[in-house]
């Protein structure tokens, strides 16, 4: 297994997303399930791990699932990177003495929930407009000079928002939505991120599951379930998009492969920054997708794969750019 970069940081070349521990994708399972859940991924070899402060806010608590990963990993905490993520959705036009004390008041009760006293890699979860870009990176540049973060990155964000922020502060990673039928990011930002030498995370990168073939036309999401959301996930959507998974498959076979697997194998070769963070609440799912990085497509397979991808019309379309106003707006407040 290669690792790769996230600016300065090395990572394994597929994270885990724990989200589905604390809610979005219905009933989340029992801690101590969870915690093993996240403990077996780092025993098959993961070393990158992602949460964020909001994750909680339905089944749970915001903070639960800081407070559950950092339980997990307290025992290997030096021997992986952890990201995490804030918010500033209420907030606008602080000062820059306002601001520094506004986001390291979320970094110092993240930090506590995590059990650590360093956060890797730390995002905005989503750009707030009422608040200069240019200003959250001074003060992420701050942060990492006093050792509480060793990097920071951006959400859901455009090649221009990137720029801005990168030109102040670097950026170690963008997450992003991305997958085989989410491919915005191949136009403008994997090709600034390659020139920047910043790592590319995407999220949703099996796209919520439809790319493993195991959701149908059939399935009922509850009420804590993001996916009842996801374009592609509507019946029509997964009936009309059938042909990718049908291609996908016929792959797949030849790779003695899941589909889950040849879709991160997939993006893995095609760009050298990309580390995908697919989320699961099943244990043998998520090491079915962390075992993507042991396969191997070759140069040929790719270009056949590519374009049997190309070729098919894609139903039902999320987009790589929303605004704070947009997607979080007032749901939930961190104390």
């Amino acid at each position: 297994m290669n690792k790769r970069k996230l600016g300065l940081l090395e990572v394994s070349p597929v994270g885990m997303g724990c989200m589905g521990f604390s809610h979005g994708y219905g009933k989340a399972p029992a801690e101590e399930y969870s915690i093993e859940a996240i403990r077996e991924a780092y025993d098959f070899g993961c070393t990158f791990f992602d949460t964020a402060e909001s994750y909680g806010m339905e089944q749970f608590y915001a903070g639960h699932n800081e407070q559950l990963v950092g339980k997990a990993i307290e025992p290997f905490r030096n021997e992986v990177v952890l990201a995490t993520k804030f918010h500033l959705g209420e907030c606008k036009n602080l000062n820059e003495t306002d601001l520094y004390v506004e986001i390291r008041r979320h970094l110092t009760a993240s930090m506590e929930r995590l059990r650590t006293d360093y956060i890797d890699l730390y995002y905005l979860h989503r750009i707030n407009e009422n608040i200069r870009l240019e200003e959250v990176a001074l003060v992420m540049g701050r942060l990492i000079r006093e050792g509480m973060i060793r990097g920071w990155g951006l959400s859901q964000v455009s090649a221009a928002q990137i720029r801005t922020a990168h030109a102040v502060t670097r950026l170690s990673a963008v997450q992003n939505i991305y997958s085989m039928v989410e491919r915005d990011c191949e136009d403008e930002i994997f090709p600034l991120c390659i020139e920047e030498g910043i790592g590319v995370v995407p999220f949703s990168p099996i796209a919520s599951g439809f790319l493993s073939g195991k959701v149908t036309a059939q399935q009922q999401f509850g009420f804590d379930d993001v996916r009842k959301f996801v374009p592609q996930l509507s019946k029509e959507n997964i009936e009309a998009n059938q042909p990718i998974l049908d291609m996908l498959y016929k792959f797949s076979i030849s790779k003695h492969a899941t589909n889950a697997q040849l879709s991160l194998a997939w993006m893995l070769h095609k760009y050298p920054n990309v580390i995908p963070i697919p989320g699961s609440k099943n244990k043998e799912r998520i090491i079915e997708n962390l075992g993507a990085w042991n396969v191997e497509l070759s140069d040929n397979e790719f270009r056949q794969l590519q374009s049997a991808l190309d070729a098919c019309e894609v139903h039902g379309h999320r987009g790589c750019t929303e605004t704070e106003q947009s997607s979080f707006g007032k749901q939930w407040k961190v104390e």
